[in-house]
């Protein structure tokens, strides 16, 4: 095991996200200036396109990382039958869910049942196919929808906070089905949708539109919200939740409903552009 893996199973995840997020979040100028710099040349993040290109502008760290982006910076796919990338970032893995388990790396695997949190919410998903899309710290940070549909339900499951770089999804088993995360199920005109939210190692807070501020608080016990029968509808191609670091979104559909192109891992990815069609609407 390597020294960095090593560190992943001894580091206090909680406590580290914590004081990232105080870090983040501080409105000291020559702090929030001085970080919101660093990341900009570290990372090479595109500035051009942030709706408000000074970064004098931005109140902290963490509200530069959720920038809005200038209109027409991302657009979708003018085709109404297409599958949307949700996200900016690198394809993760993407397939079918075989005899309900979904691939993460070489010889590694887990349930959509332990990823969900739920046998009864995974089933529909058994045979289906999903995607999973990992957004590194250079990214546009906003998640939107890759097909319209109403919000049904969400789940909070506590877990770990490991790194979800890939060299980390390589190394530690199950990764996915362990850190904390935030389960959406959608009822949509092919079926259920399911958009899960993969906190990591550093902040990991995950924000929505319909209910703000969603991880942290960092769980300890399983936390759903029934949102039936008058759930709020989301567009395809509409935000519909932000992470405040980098993290890894994952996407599930039932059997027969979508046909996902092929998009090999590693590949990059951009907001809006075609993952695949729907083909069951």
């Amino acid at each position: 095991m390597s020294p960095a893996v090593l560190m992943q199973y001894l580091l206090p995840h909680r406590a580290l996200s914590w004081a990232a997020r105080q870090l983040a979040y501080s409105r000291w100028r020559p702090w929030k200036n001085w970080l919101i710099r660093l990341a900009v040349s570290h990372f090479r993040i595109d500035v051009d396109e942030a709706a408000d290109p000074n970064l004098d502008n931005y109140e902290s760290f963490n509200a530069f990382f959720t920038r809005a982006l200038k209109a027409g910076a991302r657009v979708a796919d003018p085709d109404p039958s297409t599958l949307l990338q949700p996200a900016d970032g690198i394809m993760s893995q993407s397939g079918p869910i075989e005899a309900g388990r979904i691939f993460q790396a070489k010889g590694q695997s887990f349930t959509a049942a332990e990823l969900l949190g739920d046998e009864a919410m995974a089933a529909p998903y058994a045979d289906g196919t999903f995607a999973n899309i990992y957004l590194s710290p250079r990214d546009y940070h906003r998640v939107h929808m890759p097909w319209g549909g109403r919000l049904v339900e969400t789940l909070h499951v506590p877990g770990r906070l490991y790194s979800v770089a890939p060299w980390a999804v390589r190394a530690i088993p199950r990764l996915f089905a362990r850190n904390e995360r935030l389960v959406c199920h959608f009822e949509t005109d092919f079926g259920p949708m399911c958009v899960v939210m993969v906190g990591a190692l550093l902040v990991s807070g995950v924000e929505t539109v319909w209910n703000g501020v969603n991880i942290p608080p960092y769980g300890s016990r399983t936390w759903r919200l029934d949102f039936r029968p008058d759930g709020p509808r989301l567009e395809r191609f509409a935000e519909m939740a932000r992470f405040n670091y980098g993290s890894t979104v994952i996407m599930l559909f039932p059997k027969g409903a979508v046909e996902l192109d092929a998009i090999a891992s590693e590949q990059q990815t951009r907001l809006g552009r075609r993952l695949g069609r729907v083909i069951a609407a």
